[in-house]
């Protein structure tokens, strides 16, 4: 793959009159303004729990008109950070590998999506050396500034470092510039700190019974589809 700078896609195109009885986000289908949600799931397993939990945010979306694409981390050739400290000086990056790839991804997209499990109280080392490998995408400009971003995690314990796991992956979408939505339902009450899982079922004297998968438990299902609409809501008032 040849060096090349990003350019930042533009989004700059007027809105249509708000109609009575169509949405916003409709209307601006309607009008060639295709809104596009992006998922990268930085497990080191193909199609398991956190990739469930970004497809059930990703089919929410998309059931609101997105278009939507997941992308696993496993399937990219993402070499380590060389501290070279090119990005000091440019939005370009000295290693030639497919992060290029899901950078272009991430500049076209409405919203990011994060997703990680929890191996020992953090995110994953794929998607950690991925996030360093960011640093060209933030050091002198802010390619990502003001789409939405969010993020999902899952560890095996009922408190196995999901929040912290959540908080880091939040914290590195912020310091891209974007704006972090969360699952909660402003109308209703607060269920968790966001869409987070377990596959902790109960324990029973010294032995911990497990759930399957996160199709057993309601409420991470639940948090996962409402953090869908919020994503799809948030960039509707973006547009405006």
């Amino acid at each position: 793959m040849g060096e090349s700078t990003p350019t930042e896609a533009k989004y700059e195109v007027p809105l249509p009159l708000v109609e009575v009885g169509v949405s916003r986000l409709d209307q601006q289908i309607q009008g060639g303004i295709f809104v596009n949600v992006l998922a990268i799931n930085g497990s080191h397993r193909k199609g398991k729990n956190t990739a469930n939990m970004l497809n059930i945010v990703l089919e929410e979306a998309k059931a609101e008109g997105a278009d939507t694409e997941l992308l696993e981390i496993t399937d990219f050739n993402i070499k380590p950070c060389l501290s070279c400290n090119r990005c000091l000086r440019k939005t370009s990056c000295s290693i030639q590998d497919d992060v290029q790839v899901i950078a272009n991804k991430m500049m076209e997209a409405d919203a990011v999506i994060l997703g990680s499990p929890v191996y020992f109280g953090n995110v994953t080392g794929l998607l950690k050396m991925f996030m360093d490998r960011t640093r060209w995408m933030h050091m002198c400009q802010n390619l990502l500034e003001g789409r939405i971003g969010a993020a999902v995690t899952i560890a095996g314990l009922r408190n196995g470092g999901q929040e912290i796991t959540l908080n880091i992956l939040e914290r590195f979408l912020q310091s891209h510039g974007l704006m972090v939505v969360d699952s909660r339902n402003v109308q209703g009450g607060i269920y968790n700190i966001g869409a987070v899982g377990s596959l902790y079922e109960r324990l029973e004297g010294e032995q911990i019974r497990w759930n399957s998968s996160i199709f057993d438990d309601p409420l991470v299902l639940h948090q996962c589809r409402q953090l869908g609409r919020n994503i799809v809501k948030a960039i509707g008032k973006w547009r405006v």
